[in-house]
Parts: structure tokens; C-alpha cells; sequence
């Protein structure tokens, strides 16, 4: 197996320091942004199993800087109690996926990027996107299948940058420990050239 270490292709950052500390490193940060992509994810869905008789009050964060005529605002959220609930369950999530690290709370996490990723990101024409999907074409051949820098990069590190299917569920039930893995670019990636698609088919 490739020394991490030593790969002459990775970062310096990842050479120098210790896998160890960049993975805590990642799993903290990773927690956060992924609480928050569960939260935004699931508000949806929440929206509609709450009945309308739940009692959905509303809230408003309010960052400022300054006083009186020169008061400038630096954050100014909206959200309702609903938005609440979901936060609270993804961080119920995220606490179990910093503690277990346990492919279902890694998959779920990865979902949440990856559709987020879909949503946020866009493209304006075909043209660019089949461009895009040409470069990506020539990288996996290339990094994913030519080295295993990728597949190496992707195991050494303890982040929901991937989703991972276990290959022994039916032997080792939830405790599975073999796994196959599809990294989120080659989902967001081919997913905002069709959400491209979609939106000229709509129009």
C-alpha cells in the first residue's frame, strides 16, 4: 500500500503532519458543515410530516456591527422551529458519527454534500458541462485507475468525502467492514449537468 507519508503527489500539509491530527482535524470540521447539510436537507421533508397544528413559532439570529447610523449587519438568519428539530437530529447524527464512525451516519452525511452540492452549484450551458464531464473523465482515468493515490487518500482519511457500501451486509449486518466506495465528485459532478438538463426541460 502506498505510504501516505511519502507521496511525493499529496499536499504538504498532509506529508509533514500527522495522519492522525489531520483526521481529527477533518471530523471536527466535517461535523459542522455536515449538521448543517443534514439540517438543510431534511427541512423539506420535515415541512411535511409535521402536522399543521404544530406549534411552529419563528426565530431571527441577528449579528450587527456598530451603532446607530453606521449599524451594519453581518448575519442576519431566519429559521422556525422546525428548523430546530432538524438541526437537533443531524447533530444527533454528527455525535454519533464523530464517536462510531459508522458507515450509515458517513453515508448520510455524504447524501446531505452531495445533494447540497447539486442545489448550490449550477451550470450555465451543455457545452460547459460536457467540458467538465470530459476533465473528469481524464482524471479518474488517470488518478482513480492509473495510481491509487485516490483510493489511498480516500481510505487514510476518516471524512464523509465518500459513500461506502458494505460488501459483507449480509454476513456482518450493521458491523460490516468491507467496503466498496464512490467518491461525491463522481456524484455531484454528472448531477448538476442533469439538474442542467432538467431545468431547460422544464423551460
Amino acid at each position: 500500500m502506498l505510504n501516505i507519508q511519502n507521496c511525493p503527489y499529496l499536499p504538504v500539509s498532509m506529508q509533514v503532519f500527522s495522519q492522525e491530527y489531520i483526521n481529527l482535524l477533518l471530523s471536527v470540521y466535517f461535523f459542522v458543515l455536515g449538521v448543517l447539510a443534514l439540517s438543510h436537507t431534511m427541512s423539506p421533508l420535515m415541512s411535511r410530516i409535521f402536522p399543521d397544528s404544530f406549534p411552529n413559532k419563528q426565530y431571527q439570529l441577528l449579528f450587527t456591527q456598530g451603532s446607530g447610523e453606521s449599524k451594519e449587519e453581518i448575519v442576519n438568519y431566519e429559521f422556525d422551529t422546525k428548523n430546530l428539530v432538524c438541526l437537533v437530529i443531524s447533530s444527533v447524527v454528527g455525535v454519533w458519527y464523530l464517536l462510531k464512525k459508522h458507515w450509515i451516519a458517513n453515508n448520510l452525511f455524504g447524501l446531505a454534500f452531495a445533494l447540497n452540492g447539486v442545489e448550490l452549484l449550477h451550470l450555465n450551458n451543455v457545452s460547459t458541462g460536457c467540458i467538465l464531464l470530459g476533465g473528469l473523465f481524464v482524471y479518474d482515468v488517470f488518478w482513480v485507475f492509473g495510481t491509487n493515490v485516490m483510493v489511498t487518500v480516500a481510505k487514510s482519511f476518516e471524512a464523509p468525502i465518500k459513500l461506502v457500501f458494505p460488501q459483507d451486509l449480509l454476513e456482518k449486518g450493521l458491523e460490516a467492514s468491507n467496503f466498496a466506495m464512490l467518491g461525491l465528485g463522481d456524484i455531484v459532478i454528472p448531477g448538476i449537468f442533469i439538474a442542467l438538463l432538467l431545468r431547460f426541460d422544464v423551460r
